[in-house]
């Protein structure tokens, strides 16, 4: 839900606040005043193109900003794009300089339009006239359809991501087939080098220590010998110091028991010095001063050097580049095999795919009839006169009978029609590298919906798209968000969480049609927020929060301001749309009848 909209030095706006409630949410107000620039404003932080022309003249930069309550989703678009969330609420922030240049703030944070039109279809979807098509692009309207039938396209994603992934796999080998050949003599003689140095994870380390042994050999047999000369050999060893102290120690223990632990004490540094002695004794013998040993070793570093220099930085790093080598190798020479599985399993999700799509499409066409046909009831009431249908078309079903016949070229990896010419990286491909029979296949499904409408008699149907006047496609827009909501309701469905924004959706009509719409707005309106632009005094009745636009001269500027009204001044401004500028007695009672009959 929209909680707040702010906008600054906007236009003909210096500065404004407009604070919107849940349900109907209708602002209302003099023609010129600013009401339509506020839903441009709230359109410019959905993601709409942005101008210079929309600084107020003379200041620096037009900001506008707003809060919505946040949603799963938005913190999930949030997240992906490396935003934090603030709470329970996402802050959209929009600064537009006088030369043109930008800048997008999400919860205060730097951020781009792309986010926020990534965040528009969870928050809100904008009818302004200045671009009533923009946001119903073929996604919306697949979007509509499914809602309305409660129909989910999980199953048709699953299948989507297996095919997807054994497709990526084929077309892999398949692209990579050229490049593969050329470098089996490089991989070969990789492989052999790496092999037949016959490596042991770690032993350049080892070798590099025995290596510093060697060629220290006479100082560390002196070391260590003086060392076991200092500590038991020699007449004034540690070992033999120790040994005297401790026979006195042992005695003076016999008549005094303080001195018991102390000659433990000594026992044991005794024990550790014969233990410690032993130690470089041995390994003082055991230094082999082998020239031939050492030149051995440096020989073996000398390769491992070699080795890493071209294959990784460590001997771990060489034996696995060895070994991913090694499978590239396999994989050209068992790649008749590998392609006949590769193509098997792509063969097997494409059945899956194809057998998921083939039901949605049956579930989308059934539901389009009755779309349609609701549709058009709901459109006829709100003063026009038209036909209205859902095309749904199974754009790749085609594809997918053609589709054995492209996998028999693929199997072996040699084209039928030219037999003993392989293909090549692109043959078979798009541009992607997907293989081209399955270019409309998506993730949810592979129909294309049309929404088509004649709102003339004796006019073909033509796609929405083509509808020219604001005020009709705002109006188709509120009888299919009212069709889809009230089929909802009944198979008590939560309504998509998004405001949905409708500007002068009252253009061309008056009267009982006026009605109508207030009654259509209001319904909507139950599930989900809804902000309206309106002229009409019917339509005005039936707010919840009805929001008054009022421009004003202050030092010889326009000025304009937003009132949220209360029950009288809400009576005041529908009598004032009623009967103009004069407000009569008779012109109040008629609005207060009104609103409470609206209620």
């Amino acid at each position: 839900m929209l909680v707040e909209l702010r906008a600054e030095n906007y236009a003909v706006i210096d500065h404004a606040i407009a604070v919107f409630g849940p349900g109907l949410n209708l602002l209302t107000g003099e023609t010129g005043a600013g009401k339509s620039i506020l839903v441009d404003a709230l359109a410019l932080l959905m993601g709409g193109k942005s101008s210079a022309d929309v600084v107020r003249h003379g200041a620096d930069k037009a900001v506008v900003s707003c809060v919505f309550e946040s949603t799963v989703n938005a913190e999930a678009i949030l997240e992906e794009n490396g935003i934090d969330a603030t709470g329970s609420e996402v802050i959209l922030r929009r600064e537009i300089t006088a030369n043109g240049k930008g800048r997008v703030f999400v919860n205060n944070q730097p951020a781009t339009v792309t986010v926020l039109r990534q965040l528009a279809p969870e928050l809100a979807l904008v009818h302004a006239q200045s671009e009533t098509l923009s946001s119903f692009d073929q996604a919306q309207q697949r979007h509509l359809l499914d809602r309305f039938a409660s129909i989910s396209t999980e199953e048709v994603a699953a299948a989507y991501a297996c095919w997807r992934t054994a497709a990526d796999k084929l077309t892999d080998l398949l692209q990579g087939e050229q490049d593969r050949l050329r470098m089996v003599d490089l991989w070969t003689y990789q492989r052999n080098e790496i092999e037949s140095a016959r490596l042991q994870p770690g032993e350049d380390e080892t070798l590099e220590t025995e290596k510093r042994v060697l060629a220290n050999s006479e100082k560390l047999y002196a070391a260590a010998m003086s060392a076991f000369d200092q500590l038991y050999e020699g007449g004034a060893s540690a070992e033999a110091a120790l040994r005297a102290a401790l026979r006195h120690i042992e005695e003076l223990a016999r008549y005094d028991a303080r001195f018991a632990e102390a000659a433990q004490q000594l026992a044991s540094a005794r024990a550790t010095v014969g233990d410690v002695s032993s130690t470089v004794r041995d390994y003082a013998e055991g230094i082999d001063a082998s020239p031939e040993r050492l030149a051995e070793i440096e020989d073996r570093l000398a390769l491992l050097d070699r080795l890493k220099r071209k294959y990784g930085s460590t001997v771990t790093e060489v034996i696995a580049f060895g070994e991913d080598v090694a499978h590239k190798l396999s994989e050209v020479e068992d790649r008749d095999e590998i392609l006949k599985t590769l193509r098997a399993e792509l063969d097997h999700a494409a059945a899956d795919y194809r057998k998921a799509a083939q039901a949605l499409t049956a579930l989308r066409q059934a539901a389009a009839a009755r779309l349609a046909r609701q549709a058009e009831a709901q459109i006829n009431s709100l003063a026009m006169k038209v036909k209205f249908e859902v095309a749904v078309t199974a754009a790749g079903a085609e594809e997918a009978e053609e589709e054995p016949k492209a996998a028999q070229k693929l199997v072996s990896g040699h084209d039928l029609s030219h037999p003993g010419r392989a293909m090549g990286s692109e043959e078979g491909l798009d541009q992607e590298g997907v293989p081209a029979f399955t270019s409309h296949w998506t993730p949810d499904g592979w129909d294309h919906i049309e929404f088509r409408i004649a709102t003339n008699a004796g006019e073909p149907l033509k796609p929405l798209t083509e509808i020219a006047s604001g005020g009709e496609m705002s109006r188709v827009m509120l009888a299919l968000k009212v069709a889809v909501e009230e089929h909802s309701s009944k198979t008590s469905k939560k309504p998509t969480p998004r405001t949905l924004v409708f500007d002068e959706i009252d253009i061309g009509i008056g009267g009982r049609a006026a009605e109508a719409v207030g009654h259509k707005l209001k319904a909507l309106s139950r599930g989900q927020q809804v902000l309206c632009v309106t002229h009409l005094p019917q339509i005005a009745a039936f707010a919840d929060q009805h929001l008054a636009v009022e421009k004003r001269e202050a030092q010889g500027r326009t000025k304009t301001q937003i009132r949220t009204l209360d029950d009288r001044a809400r009576t005041h401004e529908v009598a004032r749309m009623l009967s103009g500028a004069t407000v009569t007695d008779t012109s109040l009672q008629h609005a207060a009848q009104m609103i409470a009959a609206s209620r």
